[in-house]
């Protein structure tokens, strides 16, 4: 199956500096923005913001 171009691979580092990282795909479409999304951060131990890296 082709890859589509309206739905890249995107990695989200996380924001408490720990260097952890998520990797999802989002719509283009629908979120031409940088996602950021709240999730969990082993290293932290806790829940903090992971941003879009480009």
């Amino acid at each position: 199956m082709a890859r589509s171009t309206a739905r890249p691979v995107v990695t989200l580092r996380s924001s408490a500096g720990t260097g952890t990282t998520y990797v999802t795909r989002k719509n283009r479409l629908n979120d031409p923005d940088r996602l950021v999304l709240r999730k969990f951060d082993a290293a932290a131990g806790e829940h903090v913001l992971f941003r879009e890296q480009r």
